[in-house]
């Protein structure tokens, strides 16, 4: 089974996204912001096939998450979500996507299977 390690500081967001993506069948691990992600990270090494992350987070933010997490785990993909159309830079990365905010959810699951069929 798929396991993706969702970070956001939103909690509705992680509770709708974790609810959304268990019903299309992944199984998620659901963290509260980026220090929390990669403590789990650091702890399951080889466990998550994709990291779902907020790019702006307090502590430690999106961009900073996946770089520590693509240095423990160099083939992980990782999706960044933002609500915010200034963060959403040009990526050429084939494992990192971006999906702003205001997003339909078939969208999203759509983009992570996209994401994670992509070798």
């Amino acid at each position: 089974m798929t396991h993706i390690l969702l970070a956001d500081d939103d909690r509705s967001m992680r509770e709708f996204l974790a609810r959304s993506l268990e019903k299309s069948g992944y199984k998620v691990t659901v963290c509260e912001d980026g220090l929390e992600a990669y403590k789990v990270l650091e702890s399951k090494k080889g466990v998550f096939d994709l990291l779902l992350t907020d790019i702006v987070m307090p502590g430690m933010d999106g961009i900073e998450l996946s770089r520590k997490a693509q240095q423990l785990f160099p083939d992980i993909k990782v999706m960044y979500i933002t609500g915010f159309a200034a963060t959403a830079a040009k990526n050429d990365d084939r494992n990192t996507r971006l999906i702003s905010k205001p997003f339909h959810l078939g969208d999203l699951v759509g983009q992570v299977q996209e994401l994670l069929s992509d070798t």
